[in-house]
């Protein structure tokens, strides 16, 4: 499938609002400059990512929509830090919490979209085959990925010391850590069993990048070779 210019658009669209977000975030955040500023990089990372890989790789319609969804979660942390966001209020005067969960939203998250993110890579790039050890590997790199995060935090916390403390976000909970890696374990999971039928239907209707696009017919070849 070539180039579609349609789905460029609606990925452009996301993108353009996951910055007028961040820009509109972070004029007077709650949450100080640096706070702000470590929650949102995640973001920028993944726009930077896109507009090098733009003409090269298209991503399907619902990995960008989550990943907006994402950026949206991690912009609101930013703001008011993830003890403070007002969703978290809202759901711990609800279920009567002891603590603000936004930060359990967060890490829910981080495994629930990035799921779908390296279940695309694997099949669209990589090629890996459909079986039982690609959802495996979809899990393990989220749960490689949430464990770097929290590297990232104790350096951040080594770095700035109390500086850090929202960034962190533990709210005075000693299994934050494991907390964290757990729910992003279960969003990884969750997003594979719910949306992995959702998910091939969208990358179906974008271009196949040429290099997976050569091991594919490769592939093809030595399979009907007599």
């Amino acid at each position: 499938m070539a180039f579609s210019r349609a789905h460029d658009r609606f990925a452009a669209a996301c993108v353009a609002l996951c910055v007028l977000l961040s820009l509109v975030f972070g004029v007077a955040p709650v949450a100080d400059r640096l706070t702000w500023s470590l929650e949102n990089f995640p973001v920028w990372i993944g726009v930077g990512a896109w507009v090098w890989t733009r003409k090269r790789f298209q991503l399907s319609r619902l990995c960008l929509a989550l990943f907006t969804l994402h950026a949206l979660i991690l912009m609101i942390g930013g703001y008011a830090t993830y003890a403070k966001a007002a969703p978290g209020e809202w759901l711990r005067e609800w279920f009567e919490l002891e603590r603000n969960p936004y930060d359990r939203v967060g890490h829910l998250a981080q495994g629930f979209v990035p799921a779908i993110f390296v279940r695309e890579l694997l099949t669209r790039v990589a090629h890996v085959p459909a079986t039982r050890w690609r959802p495996v590997l979809v899990v393990c790199a989220c749960l490689a990925f949430s464990a770097f995060y929290e590297l990232i935090e104790w350096w951040a916390a080594l770095l700035t010391g109390e500086a850090a403390n929202d960034f962190l976000g533990t709210q005075g909970d000693p299994w934050d850590t494991q907390w964290d890696m757990f729910l992003c374990l279960v969003g990884a999971i969750a997003s594979l069993a719910t949306l992995a039928r959702a998910h091939d239907r969208s990358m179906a209707l974008v271009a196949t990048p040429p290099a997976a696009a050569g091991i594919q017919s490769s592939s093809t070849r030595f399979q009907t070779k007599p």
